[in-house]
């Protein structure tokens, strides 16, 4: 499959030495430059980090100002096998770039994170058990595990950590049990986390447990604030 050549945004390490890195994928009709202002207050605790935010290689569909990453039926009105089509080609494409990221930045896979929010969460799931050499782990904001009876082609199964709002109107908040209870049932280590109150988006407190997911994927100390 011939894969496509993502942009991306960079945010190099605060420190000038990148130790790690954090991959922002964004959701249905954003752009990576959505998720990669993430950076700014993650970067003081994860100061050997670099944080890269790739664009979806479409243009979406209901938002041709944003991209999208596959079809999504409900809401374009494609057909199943164009979402799945699509899914599969953005797949290759991530996991190309995956690649691409970790030779660039002269890391290995145990010193990747990759965290998806809503679509960018659905292709994360997706790609990233699929890819040989386990990352250090996945963050998946207000997502849903599509396709889990295929969860049997994973290869490696590195820890996942899934936030929602519990108060979702875009992916209901039943994506997140739905997606831990098949995860653990096929071997991954799942942690949970529900925002109270929050919509489609991501909390402060849902941030704030994510970076201490990441710290302690990475091998980081624990985070004490001054």
């Amino acid at each position: 499959m011939t894969t496509r050549v993502l942009e991306q945004g960079r945010r190099p390490a605060a420190s000038g030495q990148g130790k790690s890195v954090v991959v922002f994928l964004h959701g249905y009709g954003a752009d990576g430059a959505d998720l990669l202002g993430l950076a700014d207050p993650l970067a003081p605790h994860l100061p050997d980090t670099v944080f890269v935010a790739p664009d979806a290689p479409e243009v979406c569909v209901n938002n041709p100002m944003g991209f999208q990453w596959f079809p999504i039926p409900w809401l374009d009105g494609s057909s199943t096998e164009a979402a799945e089509a699509g899914i599969a080609s953005a797949a290759a494409d991530l996991d190309a770039y995956l690649d691409t990221v970790l030779a660039e930045e002269g890391l290995s896979p145990e010193q990747m994170v990759v965290v998806g929010f809503s679509q960018g969460t659905m292709l994360a799931l997706h790609t990233v058990p699929r890819r040989a050499a386990p990352v250090a782990g996945i963050v998946g904001f207000s997502g849903r595990l599509v396709q889990p009876e295929l969860l049997e082609e994973a290869r490696s199964k590195p820890p996942v950590l899934l936030v929602h709002g519990d108060q979702d109107e875009v992916v209901p908040p039943q994506s997140l049990p739905d997606a831990a209870n098949a995860l653990t049932a096929a071997g991954f280590e799942v942690y949970a986390h529900v925002s109270k109150g929050m919509a489609h988006g991501i909390a402060p407190d849902g941030l704030s447990v994510a970076l201490a997911f990441i710290r302690n994927r990475l091998g980081l100390e624990e985070d004490v604030p001054a």
